[in-house]
């Protein structure tokens, strides 16, 4: 049996103020902080030991993976991967989404953040928070708006190039990623429709533990 620990980071600065994040790169707020600690604390407490971390290219994973392994007393190699970036919000990044749904509806903005396959607007050139010039990402396809469905696509290549073969050699690995990126993830390990995963949602600092066969197909999951 193998074993897998996700965990979306904490609550950021954005998530806090209800503010579309998306690729921007913001920090945890002191609660998300918190969040990070108690979850390294129920993992140490639940004996769990890791050889290798993934994260976003996001301070707000890299913030959370450095207080859990602070808590759990560990030190081991973190690998930053792109493909586990939040869902970009497009042109949304940086806006209230309660003012967005003034301006928009309420039904619309629900169909941006939670429908499968549709995009919000694209981001503009003039938009403070496009990452299309950032340095960190030269080289890198940074989208100009993304569905679920576009973070799966590039979500599910990570996992069977990067994390399966290390499973396979029995390293035990934690994920630290946004949101999206998780469902993704778990949409593609539990097979899940696209009809049903709109209506998942992974909470921020609660461990979920994955405990896959031989094969690396799912045998169950859990929060600590």
């Amino acid at each position: 049996m193998y074993q897998v620990v996700f965990l979306r980071h904490g609550e950021s600065i954005w998530n806090k103020e209800q503010i579309f994040t998306g690729w921007t790169d913001v920090g945890l707020s002191e609660f998300g902080r918190q969040q990070a600690r108690e979850a390294g604390r129920k993992l140490k407490e639940n004996k769990f030991v890791f050889d290798r971390g993934f994260i976003s290219y996001l301070k707000r994973t890299r913030e959370t993976m450095a207080l859990v392994l602070e808590e759990m007393g560990l030190s081991i190699p973190v690998v930053a991967d792109w493909r586990l970036n939040e869902r970009h919000y497009g042109n949304l990044q940086g806006l209230n989404k309660e003012e967005m749904a003034k301006k928009f509806g309420a039904e619309q903005v629900k169909i941006w953040r939670r429908s499968y396959d549709v995009r919000p607007p694209e981001i503009t050139p003039d938009n403070p928070y496009n990452q299309q010039n950032d340095p960190q990402y030269r080289g890198i396809p940074v989208p100009s708006a993304e569905s679920l469905a576009d973070v799966v696509k590039r979500v599910v290549p990570f996992w069977k190039e990067a994390v399966c073969p290390l499973l396979e050699k029995g390293e035990r690995l934690i994920i630290v990623a946004s949101g999206n990126s998780l469902r993704a993830l778990v949409k593609y390990l539990d097979n899940i429709s696209p009809a049903d995963i709109v209506n998942l949602e992974i909470p921020t600092g609660q461990p979920l533990v994955y405990e896959l066969d031989n094969a690396l197909q799912p045998l169950k999951h859990y929060y600590l």
